[in-house]
């Protein structure tokens, strides 16, 4: 399945894209960045990844630091919700665009927004720059949660903490919306946003054809299936911030990296919430991965290898960020710590 044309992904999209698919042989780019190296924490509650006293000492860091986390990620969730309230406007069909507002303005973490923001301020932009693209991920990731619930496939009722969209009821919008930027770089945006859209479809697919039939998975078929369901947004996200910011190449690549491994965290702490936290503490129903049959990380790796895995792939993917300056790099490096013990 080919969702952009091949002469424009070749053209534009190529220019920034220079490290291997993720359908390719997984091969990462060699380069390496000779700027400030920087260490950095994010401070928060305990998690299944980090201990007590790790999360005290990265609390200390983060103070002498001066970056409040919490204050920046409410600073950045407010705008993207503004933004997302504006740009889905109430228009005839109502019922279509009532349905749209019901699931894209029921909160969220705005990960993906964030980590595209930052991206782009990391490389020496303005947030402004990526705020199109932040919201167009987020519509995308939207999409993606209400078919992951239908019931032909999670047949899930809570999301967000509130009923799933079909239990009550993007590119355009990259493209007119962001200002600013030359058109090889937005198109270049809208070939990630394709390409993560195809990835996510073929995600999807393997994972529903070895739900109930995963005796025999391997660690390598879970982690395509995850860099592709989940980790492919993620990446994209992060990758059109940096684009739209103004990035070198250089900057992208090291970025795709760090993005793809924090993807995958992603999901790693996913499956551990799923046999760990409740409906009420997730906002969503906990226990439906054992209750299908799904591979998971605690399924292949116990619950302890799961927790050391996700903790291997913070180190890594905040390693991509120890030769950039230390006050731009915080952002990404905080994200990728909440990211590791967060809760929901």
């Amino acid at each position: 399945m080919n969702l952009v044309d091949p002469g424009a992904a070749n053209s534009a999209g190529a220019v920034f894209r220079r490290s291997p698919s993720l359908r390719s042989s997984g091969k990462l780019p060699p380069r390496r960045m000779r700027l400030k190296r920087t260490a950095i924490a994010y401070s928060g509650s305990v998690s299944a990844v980090q201990s007590e006293q790790e999360v005290k000492a990265a609390a200390g860091e983060e103070r002498r630091r001066g970056f409040d986390f919490s204050q920046y990620a409410a600073e950045k969730v407010e705008l993207v919700n503004e933004a997302l309230d504006g740009a889905v406007a109430m228009r005839r069909p109502a019922v279509i665009h009532e349905a749209m507002r019901y699931s894209l303005l029921a909160g969220g973490k705005r990960l993906r927004p964030m980590l595209c923001i930052a991206a782009c301020e990391f490389v020496g932009g303005e947030q402004s720059a990526a705020v199109a693209a932040a919201c167009a991920a987020e519509m995308v990731n939207t999409a993606t949660v209400i078919h992951d619930d239908l019931p032909w496939l999670d047949n899930d009722d809570l999301r967000r903490g509130q009923p799933t969209s079909h239990k009550v009821f993007g590119y355009k919008f990259l493209v007119t919306a962001t200002k600013n930027a030359s058109p090889e770089r937005i198109l270049a945006c809208v070939v990630e946003l394709a390409n993560a859209t195809e990835g996510i479809a073929i995600g999807q697919v393997v994972d529903m054809h070895l739900t109930g039939n995963n005796a025999n998975v391997t660690l390598g078929t879970l982690e395509f299936i995850h860099n592709h369901k989940a980790g492919v947004l993620i990446e994209a996200s992060v990758v059109m911030g940096a684009i739209l910011g103004g990035g070198s190449h250089e900057q992208v690549d090291k970025l795709r990296i760090f993005a793809r491994k924090i993807g995958l965290l992603f999901q790693v702490v996913d499956d551990i919430l799923d046999v760990t936290m409740s409906s009420q503490e997730i906002g969503k129903t906990a226990g439906k991965d054992l209750a299908t049959d799904k591979a998971t990380y605690p399924k292949l790796l116990g619950l302890k290898g799961a927790r050391e895995f996700a903790k291997k792939l913070r180190d890594e993917a905040k390693e991509q960020l120890v030769e950039f300056d230390s006050d731009k790099a915080t952002p990404l490096a905080a994200l990728a710590e909440f990211i590791a013990y967060r809760k929901k």
